[in-house]
Order: C-alpha cells, then sequence, then structure tokens
C-alpha cells in the first residue's frame, strides 16, 4: 500500500505526467459525453474558471455516485478552479424525475436536515482555503423568494415544451403507466435556472454532473444562451457500471452511502476488496489519486497475479481512507484480518466488530445456546450432526479458539459486547449476538 493515501487534501495532487487537467479526466474515464471538447480543453488550461456541480437532499447521504462527482470537481480545484458546491434545498423538494414513477416528495422539514448533512459531507472532500477556494451554495437561497409569475415570465418563456418533452428522462416517463407530474416535469427548468444564476453571481461557466443528467445540464446552457448570449459547458460522468453491466454501488436497491452510520467503513472496505479484476483498474482510475505509473503497475499486477489481489487492496485502502479517513481504514484492515484468525479480535473496537458481523450470516441466540446449534442457526452447516462432525474434526472456531467440546456453549466464548465470531474451516463465517 501507499505510505501517503489520500486522507487529508494537503496529500492530493493531480498527476503532473499529463499535459493538462483535461488530458488526465479524460485518460480516468470521467468525461462521458460534453460540449465543446477543444473549448474546455483550452477553457480548463487557461485562466481559473468558476464551475458546479449539484447534489439534492434526497436522501440523509451522499452515495458513491456523488463521489465520483466530487472526486471531478476536486481535480479541477487542484487545477486552480474555483468549485461551487451547490446543495439542492429547492431542487430536493421535488426530484428530479426517475426512469420509472414518482419520486415521493419528503417534507421542507426533512429536506432541510438532509442538506445540512449533504453540505457537511460535500465539504469533506474539497478545499475552503486559498485564491480557488470552494463555496457551498444553496439554491433555496435564490428560488424560495421567487413569485410563480416571476419564475414563468423570467425563466419559463425561454424554454420550449416540445426540447423539453425529448429530454431523455421526461421521454422515458411518457411512454410509462405512471406518466409524468407537472413538478417532476419542471426539474429541467429548474436545474437551469440554477446554472444561470451561478453565471450571473460568480461568473460560473461550467457545470458537471452524471451522463443520465445530461438533459438536465443542457437546460441550463440553453437557457444561460438564450438569456445572456453567451457559451458555457458542460461535462457528463459516465454511469459507473461494473464490467457485467450491472449497476455500480447498488446492492439489491440499495446504495453504497458514504455516511459511516448507513454503511460502515468495515462493509465500504469490504466493498472495494471484493472489486472485479475487470473492473478494479478502472476504479483506481476514478476513485484515488494514485498516478498513471502506479495504475500501469497495478494493471500488470491484475495480468500476472491475479491471485494476490493487489490492486483490490490498494482500492479498499485509498477509497474508504479517503472517505472515512486512515484511522477507519486501518481498523477495517484489522478487522479482516481478526476475523480470519490473523490477528486479536479482543483488540478490535466494539462498533467495527459488530459492523463486521452484521454484514456475514448472523444469528441472535441465548448464551447457553450450544456452539453446534449457532453453527446450524447460522447455516455455516446444515444439521447438528454435521455440526458435531465438524467440531470432532477440528474445523470450528470461535473467537478464533478452535473447540473441541461439542457441549460448549455460545456463553463461554462471548467477547464484551455479547460477540461471538463463528468460522468453519479456514474461510466460512458467521456472527452470534448474544441477548
Amino acid at each position: 500500500m501507499s505510505n501517503e493515501p489520500s486522507d487529508a487534501l494537503g496529500a492530493q495532487h493531480n498527476d503532473p505526467s499529463f499535459d493538462d487537467v483535461w488530458e488526465e479526466i479524460r485518460w480516468r474515464g470521467l468525461v462521458h459525453v460534453s460540449t465543446n471538447e477543444q473549448a474546455l480543453k483550452e477553457l480548463l488550461a487557461g485562466e481559473p474558471i468558476t464551475y458546479y456541480c449539484g447534489f439534492d437532499p434526497t436522501a440523509p447521504s451522499l452515495h458513491l455516485g456523488n463521489l465520483v462527482q466530487l472526486l471531478l470537481m476536486r481535480r479541477l480545484q487542484l487545477a486552480g478552479h474555483k468549485p461551487l458546491g451547490l446543495v439542492g434545498g429547492s431542487t430536493g423538494l421535488i426530484g428530479d424525475p426517475r426512469p420509472t414513477a414518482e419520486r415521493t416528495l419528503n417534507t421542507r422539514d426533512t429536506v432541510a436536515d438532509w442538506v445540512e448533512l449533504l453540505e457537511k459531507q460535500v465539504s469533506k472532500f474539497l478545499s475552503f482555503e486559498g485564491e480557488n477556494a470552494a463555496r457551498l451554495v444553496n439554491n433555496l437561497d435564490w428560488t424560495g423568494p421567487l413569485s410563480a409569475i416571476d419564475f414563468l415570465r423570467e425563466i419559463g418563456k425561454h424554454f420550449r415544451v416540445g426540447t423539453m418533452l425529448k429530454k431523455d428522462a421526461v421521454s422515458a416517463r411518457l411512454n410509462s403507466e405512471a406518466g409524468i407530474s407537472y413538478s417532476e416535469f419542471s426539474y429541467q427548468v429548474l436545474q437551469g435556472m440554477d446554472f444561470l444564476e451561478l453565471y450571473r453571481s460568480y461568473g460560473c461557466v461550467l457545470q458537471t454532473g452524471g451522463s443520465d443528467q445530461w438533459g438536465n445540464l443542457t437546460s441550463g446552457i440553453e437557457l444561460i444562451h438564450k438569456s445572456e448570449g453567451v457559451s458555457v459547458h458542460a461535462i457528463g460522468t459516465p454511469l459507473i457500471t461494473n464490467s457485467d453491466g450491472s449497476k455500480f454501488g447498488k446492492s439489491e436497491g440499495n446504495a453504497i452511502w458514504l455516511d459511516p452510520a448507513m454503511v460502515s467503513p468495515y462493509a465500504f472496505y469490504q466493498f472495494w476488496l471484493n472489486t472485479d479484476d475487470a473492473d478494479v483498474i478502472s476504479r483506481l482510475k476514478v476513485f484515488t489519486f494514485l498516478t498513471r505509473d502506479e495504475i500501469t503497475r497495478f494493471e500488470t499486477l491484475v495480468a500476472t497475479e491475479p491471485f494476490r489481489r493487489e490492486a483490490q487492496r490498494e482500492l479498499a485502502w485509498q477509497a474508504t481512507s479517503l472517505v472515512h479517513g486512515v484511522d477507519a481504514a486501518e481498523a477495517a484492515i484489522a478487522a479482516s484480518q481478526a476475523l480470519f484468525g490473523q490477528g486479536d479480535l479482543a483488540t478490535l473496537d466494539a462498533a467495527t466488530l459488530e459492523a463486521a458481523l452484521r454484514g456475514l450470516k448472523h444469528t441472535t441466540t441465548l448464551g447457553s445456546t450450544p456452539i453446534v446449534q449457532a453453527l446450524v442457526d447460522t447455516e455455516l452447516v446444515d444439521s447438528l450432526s454435521a455440526a458435531r462432525r465438524a467440531v470432532e474434526a477440528g474445523g470450528v472456531y470461535a473467537n478464533n479458539q478452535k473447540i473441541h467440546d461439542p457441549l460448549a456453549t455460545v456463553a463461554e466464548h462471548t467477547l464484551p459486547g455479547g460477540m461471538t465470531v463463528l468460522r468453519r474451516g479456514k474461510k466460512s463465517l458467521a456472527g452470534v449476538f448474544v441477548e
């Protein structure tokens, strides 16, 4: 692992082997669609510009898809440009159109609470010091005081319904059984107004976002061109998917959240550690500040010694220390090692151990429950007779201690906090929580 992980903002640098930041973000796969490439390349290589990305508070935390945007913003800031992190206090009350159904509208108080949470998260990834210090803005500040009549007269008049209907997000909903409400239909107008406001107030000339937001990004470009007579730009990042085409950062419909209370640092670390060989190099490009030469070295290791999983371990270390800090990353590594008998479980903090066990098959039981029954309850074996045979063969461990007695109980092998790590053989793990 690198001796200097990307934990502090001061340790982060763009790769000097590239001619400019445009070449680097292209190599890292961060540009899926954009306005004129040559114009963008020249713009980003010139005098500092102001750019922005928006984050809607439709949940109490950002997720890995948002992290792509934050890291792109950080790379542009490292190149000398000035970031605006927009948290959508107004657009979060509506939400951009989803492909199949209307969003559930959250209360104003809920959205306001989530705005504060997201502002804190965004602040972790950008520098608020120096000549190109980041700023946080909230679109409720300029949308809230605007009357419906003023909104329609000043902003709505620049939008053509025919053009709005052609946007992918809108057309998909129009062709679905659910249809689309006027509220969600108007979302692209609100986002376009954000770009206009930031252009007028800060001279902002670039917006970044996911490529699935391209219709909303171009709404702002078109609005500024019509109302101000100038050309501005947008970059749409690719939707990160696994090599099999499945959506990245989703598991059974649940995002990999950045809030440690929603996805523990241990689970976060394991997520990256389990990256497929076919995906790990592209993840290193997007989610770390490793240089081109360093990533090329890992690419060679994946090709020649994939069984060592060096690239996955570096990715897990870099991503976890970036989001949760070095201490949390080290605790996740210590937990991983201890679970498999390579460390002392008793030295782990209770929260990390609990998070690790919750991520495994687990059961809650009485301390008097026999270990053999707990093996069945956690599906490490399929019957009591199989559990007894496993114990007699010396293949069962509780908290890394070999179990010799088939009558041993969970209470005899419980760590502080009422937790027991069961292991069958070298790799089959489960957790037991004592009531």
